[in-house]
């Protein structure tokens, strides 16, 4: 899911696109390592947002009403939604979506395992905080992206809508009870720690992926600004955890 607002997201490089990031698909495809990374990324994502239905779907299970169960649903139609895009882009481009996703669902796979919720705001909270650190580093890839990938990228990262009702319902639980905060601050911190762990393992395996953030296929993206990146990612991390009354 993505729970951002505006606020959340971190705040990236504004300005003139230039490389890669100022040409179409068309043109970027012609570099085979470049076509090679955005192969993986997209296929990262298909799986991401197709783990994401499936795991909402589960967690309806835990959820206290109807509505909320409704809500749950609604939330994993657009998940749904927004895997069919990636898959139908990846065979628009001549690639097969499952080959695509394949190298990614263990990793995922091993992340949804460990970060399994045991309750209703436990699921909320990984939906609001773990699933927005993921939207967050592809959105920090999508500026260094072609045109038209880029595109496509940054509308399957938007925020669903859902984002108040996360917040709403985790605030509300603990104003009824203040303990519950120090256990999903708890729960929080070891989401962002695991999502970090498995992004950088999933990187360093694929070299073209890994090649486009120190700046072999995307121009300008080095060392220090993967630092950098990381740290923004980590702000905006912050300030989701303030949105939810939790200390990060």
């Amino acid at each position: 899911m993505r729970f951002m607002t505006s606020s959340d997201k971190p705040e990236t490089a504004s300005a003139e696109p230039t490389g890669v990031a100022a040409r179409d698909w068309g043109q970027a495809a012609a570099d085979p390592q470049y076509r090679a990374a955005v192969v993986d990324l997209l296929g990262a994502l298909a799986y991401g947002e197709l783990a994401a239905f499936e795991r909402l779907a589960e967690d309806a299970k835990l959820a206290p009403t109807l509505a909320d169960k409704a809500e749950l649903a609604k939330m994993a139609s657009a998940e749904f939604h927004h895997f069919e895009r990636l898959r139908n882009r990846l065979t628009e481009i001549g690639e097969d979506a499952t080959q695509a996703m394949e190298p990614f669902v263990a990793a995922l796979d091993g992340f949804h395992r460990q970060t399994a919720p045991s309750d209703w705001l436990e699921g909320l909270v990984k939906a609001y905080v773990g699933d927005s650190i993921a939207s967050d580093f592809y959105r920090e890839v999508a500026a260094r992206l072609d045109t038209d990938t880029r595109e496509l990228v940054l509308a399957v990262l938007d925020d669903t809508g859902h984002a108040e009702f996360a917040v709403e319902k985790v605030r509300a639980a603990i104003d009824a009870d203040p303990r519950v905060g120090g256990r999903l601050a708890l729960w929080a911190r070891r989401l962002m720690g695991e999502a970090l762990s498995q992004s950088q393992r999933v990187v360093a395996d694929r070299d073209a992926l890994s090649t486009m953030l120190v700046g072999g296929v995307a121009a300008g993206f080095d060392l220090a600004e993967v630092g950098r990146m990381f740290s923004r990612i980590t702000e905006a991390h912050t300030k989701r955890m303030a949105a939810l009354g939790l200390a990060a």
